[in-house]
């Protein structure tokens, strides 16, 4: 029984982290917008806001549990958020 558990749990693990990435690249074309369009016309900075904030929370989080899936994901996010961020200033 304890065999199969933590066989689910190394498949949910990589199906988070997988998802991660996802994720992850489908913000891309986000920035893209941004900064090689100069352009950020209804992006919200609260909502983008919002999600640098929470990405520290669970960045700090995995830290604290010693949790690389939850960290490492958190670090691409940060610097994700903080990218539509700063666009959003320059730009909006």
């Amino acid at each position: 029984m304890a065999a199969s558990i933590d066989r689910r749990d190394v498949v949910l693990r990589r199906l988070l982290g997988g998802m991660s990435i996802f994720t992850m690249v489908m913000t891309i074309p986000q920035i893209v917008t941004i900064w090689v369009g100069q352009q950020a016309a209804g992006v919200s900075l609260l909502s983008w806001g919002a999600y640098l904030v929470s990405a520290l929370l669970w960045c700090w989080f995995g830290i604290r549990k010693g949790d690389k899936n939850i960290y490492l994901a958190c670090v691409g996010w940060i610097v994700l958020d903080v990218a539509v961020i700063l666009g959003v200033i320059l730009y909006g």
